[in-house]
């Protein structure tokens, strides 16, 4: 009696946790599994990242409720470095985006994360999502996926035109249409239902259907757990060499350090609970990769979906997501076979709703009618990632929330008071930058020639070397015809 008061004192919110740690455990499952078979490595290395993000970062300050492991926005970073890098070096990627990772909480550049155009992440994780619609279709067809994004949307057509006539392809269509189908229905089901988490209650179904009637669908390859995990050998490391490579692990480390400070964000709203400490938190995030890397798996990132349905459950401390990652390893540990069942169009189903779930539609729409520059932002970024790539994508991104800022601070305002007599008045008002200067000049050389003019500058927040100087120039060429100098007005 004693022993159970103290650990009740100890842990004075150990049966909420426990309760949301099985929750946590059970929406996570099929995800990491999906993830990794989407991201074309070894299922169980997935299930690697999951145990690692409970039980590393989990317990590790930063954010207390918030849950890390395998995400569905890295599937196309990962698949890409794989099919350019190989899996070996994989492992090296991760590791080193994790002491960057690690580098940057350690001299405090977590918050700055937070000054990412929301455009720009919105418009990634539009991207990402419609990329991995379009690679997930494939296999929900029975059929191989094209390597670029651009060529898995183009030839999504004619892969649905062949399926009439393929009964592979139309068993695991059903399958996967199955899966998107019980995901999309069961919030509707009654609560002692929704007990089980909606993931895996589609996987689960679609399991026991395949089985049952013998469906002719691929399912997951098993190795074991310890067959998958691969350490990266110490010639994967002269890859570091490479631009490419370093391009890579530089991609990861901002994609997976915004997406997981973003869901962060997004968590904290969530609860009442302490808030998260961001350095504290890319901290934890990079300790994660590293383990990761050093067992050559997948990289971690907060994932949203699993955050979310730990604080919805119940959770009060950290212990939850500790105790979610124990029972992923006591799965993979003892019941590996069990993936061997999962049809791989169920998983499809699985990643083609997390997907769309990342395509933003409402906000595209609200941003539209109430900021049209940033819906163009969004919009841009998510076409540049599935037409080139990711990393790129993000950078054009970056590069027009940067042109659409700088254009937007730019705005100045010149108002001209002609009398009939004395001079004419011009007033310029608000930003005088480069990007107006073809503005600005237009309108002073229209201008009469003939009739003094006194520009009143006072009225600019900011007027650049540019502009200065131009305007110094166009007031020489106006004296020069013989009326009086132009007098220029500043402010005091």
């Amino acid at each position: 009696m004693t022993d159970n008061r103290t650990l009740i004192s100890r842990f004075p919110h150990l049966k909420e946790d426990f309760a949301a740690s099985l929750v946590v455990f059970l929406v996570a499952l099929p995800l990491c599994v999906g993830v990794a078979v989407a991201s074309g490595v070894p299922a169980e290395l997935g299930l690697v990242t999951g145990i690692v993000g409970g039980i590393v970062t989990g317990l590790m300050r930063g954010s207390s409720l918030q849950v890390s492991g395998p995400a569905a926005g890295m599937t196309v970073l990962v698949f890409e470095a794989v099919k350019e890098f190989g899996l070996p070096v994989l492992g090296v990627i991760v590791l080193a985006a994790g002491v960057l990772q690690v580098t940057m909480g350690l001299f405090r550049l977590g918050r700055y994360f937070r000054a990412i155009s929301v455009s720009v992440v919105e418009g990634m994780l539009a991207g990402i999502g419609l990329v991995i619609i379009a690679g997930q279709l494939y296999p929900a067809l029975a059929a191989k996926a094209p390597d670029s994004g651009l060529d898995k949307i183009l030839q999504l057509p004619g892969a649905f035109l062949d399926a009439p006539g393929d009964t592979d392809a139309l068993a695991s269509l059903a399958v996967a249409g199955g899966t998107i189908a019980v995901l999309l229905l069961w919030k509707r089901t009654p609560a002692k239902v929704r007990a089980v988490p909606g993931p895996l209650a589609a996987v689960g179904l679609a399991t026991l259907a395949a089985f049952a009637l013998d469906l002719p669908v691929a399912t997951v390859e098993v190795r074991g757990l310890l067959g998958s995990v691969q350490p990266p050998p110490l010639s994967a490391f002269g890859e570091l060499a490479g631009v490419g490579l370093l391009g890579t692990i530089v991609a990861f480390t901002l994609i997976a350090s915004a997406e997981s400070l973003f869901s962060a964000a997004a968590v904290d709203r969530l609860h009442s609970g302490p808030r998260t400490q961001y350095n504290r938190e890319l901290v934890a995030q990079g300790a994660g990769n590293m383990v990761c890397g050093v067992l050559g798996a997948l990289p971690m990132t907060a994932v949203i979906v699993r955050s979310a349905a730990n604080v919805q459950a119940g959770a009060r401390t950290k212990a939850s997501r500790v105790l979610h990652g124990v029972w992923l390893l006591l799965f993979a540990a003892l019941l590996p076979g069990v993936l061997a069942y999962i049809p791989i169009p169920a998983l499809a189903g699985i990643l083609i709703h997390a997907g769309a779930k990342l395509v933003p539609l409402r906000a595209l729409s609200v941003l539209w009618r109430e900021h049209r520059g940033e819906a163009l932002v969004l919009a841009a970024t998510a076409v540049s990632i599935v037409a080139v790539s990711m990393f790129e994508g993000v950078l054009i991104g970056l590069a027009l929330a940067v042109v659409k800022t700088a254009w937007e601070a730019s705005h100045v305002k010149l108002e001209v008071v002609d009398k009939g007599a004395g001079p004419v008045e011009a007033h310029l008002s608000g930003n005088a930058t480069f990007l107006r200067l073809p503005k600005i000049l237009d309108s002073l050389e229209s201008l009469p020639q003939d009739r003094p003019v006194r520009l009143d500058l006072s009225g600019l927040h900011h007027l650049d070397h540019a502009c200065r100087t131009a305007l110094d120039n166009w007031a020489a060429r106006h004296s020069a015809v013989g009326t009086e100098p132009v007098k220029l007005v500043t402010a005091a």
